[in-house]
């Protein structure tokens, strides 16, 4: 990264007492903090009943809730607290903000709101000359469609050049999926197979046992396609599937994924089925009539000399058999079999685990003791991890802090991803009922080609059911 990129100097959240900031952002700064990664004022910005101490028990309530309290990484996150209340809407809590900032010139902001207050937030440091040389982090989903996302991006760019939006991604700061990009480029065996002369289709599946969990009301906004096949899955694709950059530079790889971006070819409506859970419509928050999916299976394809005419198959769901993530890449058989030929679906793979255990591994035949030339199918195991060392949300605001937007995602790349999605949203396809505890709708099978079928996840650890 340049040397002219500097790194922020005060960090500011909005919404702090709201339930993000609890799970994941009060957690993730402790952890910063105990890494000796994060010396400067925290200031959580909401309207709310409590005051500093207030916001001092919060956050130790959810850091001994979500990772465990560190008594000395704490006390400094507690030291360097500092709390604006008020109304977002208010220009006296933009005036009290700027007197907490104080010499600060380059903060970096958060805001763990819904976006229709992105305006008046971003409005209100314009109001007080806070928003020169700062950055802002906004969460997913950007947008409900391509048009709202380029209307967000519109309202941020009002106060904030594009270099300084950092759209925020939780899964992109996974340790798996961090893996699965480097095992693309730094093995020289991948790159003569990877294309669409040696590989048959590619199988992406993101299963949940849970079913909404409580979320219903947030859920009936989204479904299963808003929720995680256009922004998680979809990037999972791009990572599959983007060209090395040419240079190894940050920008480079962000260039290559927007170019992966834009050569996935919109949806049909034939290339989707969607499915809810039998008992949805009976949660919270849920209408009782309710088309929203809870199941989504789609058929992608890229217009690309290395991808045409390759199928990506994508699954997403809730109440399936298990929680797994988990992409097949299955290659196509010999061109001359000389010994016993297994069905194209039974050819050579890699598959990578992203959770909840993470493996790579490779789908390969073996000779069959005996006087025969048959074999049977094995899987070699190529690596094996517990866990991640670092959570998502650690790295990613460690990365928005020194200014690496790398792992962000770009205004071109969410537009783009909402381009492949927008044929299909809302009603544009039937709606099938499944029972919870199965890998979704029969009719998921009407989008595979005809030597193709489903591949599920094995289970390696028991969740919680689905209620």
């Amino acid at each position: 990264m340049p040397s002219t990129v500097q790194s922020s100097d005060a960090f500011v959240f909005f919404g702090a007492t709201g339930d993000l900031a609890y799970k994941q952002i009060f957690p993730a700064l402790q952890r910063l903090i105990r890494g000796g990664h994060f010396e400067m004022p925290i200031i959580g910005v909401a309207k709310s009943a409590l005051d500093l101490d207030g916001l001092r028990a919060r956050a130790r309530e959810s850091v001994a809730a979500h990772g465990g309290l560190d008594a000395r990484a704490f006390a400094a996150l507690s030291a360097h607290l500092h709390f604006v209340n008020g109304d977002y809407r208010d220009p006296g809590t933009f005036r009290q903000l700027h007197a907490a900032l104080g010499r600060a010139s380059r903060p970096l902001y958060y805001f763990a709101i819904p976006p229709e207050l992105f305006a008046t937030v971003a409005d209100g440091l314009v109001g007080v000359d806070r928003h020169h040389g700062a950055r802002v982090v906004v969460e997913k989903p950007f947008g409900r469609d391509c048009s709202s996302a380029q209307a967000l991006n519109r309202t941020l760019h009002r106060s904030f050049p594009e270099s300084a939006i950092f759209r925020i991604d939780h899964y992109l700061g996974k340790e798996p999926v961090q893996n699965l990009l480097y095992f693309r480029f730094a093995n020289a065996f991948l790159e003569p197979i990877w294309n669409r002369q040696h590989v048959h289709s590619v199988q992406v599946t993101m299963a949940e046992e849970i079913g909404v969990h409580g979320r219903g009301r947030f859920y009936e906004e989204v479904g299963a396609i808003r929720d995680v096949v256009q922004n998680h899955l979809l990037e999972v694709v791009a990572l599959l599937t983007m060209e090395a950059p040419p240079d190894g530079e940050r920008d480079g790889l962000r260039d290559e994924k927007e170019r992966a971006f834009r050569a996935m070819r919109p949806l049909a409506t034939t290339d989707v089925i969607r499915g809810q859970f039998r008992g949805y419509c009976r949660e919270e928050g849920v209408a009782p009539d309710s088309r929203v999916e809870t199941f989504a299976a789609v058929r992608l394809f890229l217009d690309t000399p290395r991808w045409t005419g390759v199928p990506f198959y994508i699954r997403a769901g809730k109440c399936l058999p298990l929680s797994a993530t988990e992409i097949r890449v299955l290659f196509k058989c010999p061109p001359h079999p000389v010994f016993d030929a297994p069905p194209a679906r039974e050819g050579n793979y890699v598959r990578f685990r992203l959770s909840p255990d993470i493996s790579i591994s490779l789908g390969a035949r073996v000779k069959r003791p005996g006087g025969t030339m048959a074999g049977d199918a094995v899987e070699l195991l190529v690596r094996q991890v517990a866990g991640d060392d670092m959570t998502p949300y650690e790295r990613l605001l460690g990365d928005a802090v020194r200014g690496d937007a790398t792992l962000f995602v770009r205004e071109a790349a969410v537009e783009a991803a909402w381009r492949v999605v927008d044929p299909v949203l809302g009603q544009a396809t039937p709606l099938h009922v499944y029972e919870p505890g199965t890998w979704g709708p029969l009719e998921a099978d009407q989008i595979m080609a005809a030597a193709d079928e489903w591949h599920n996840p094995a289970s390696v650890q028991k969740h919680a059911g689905c209620s």
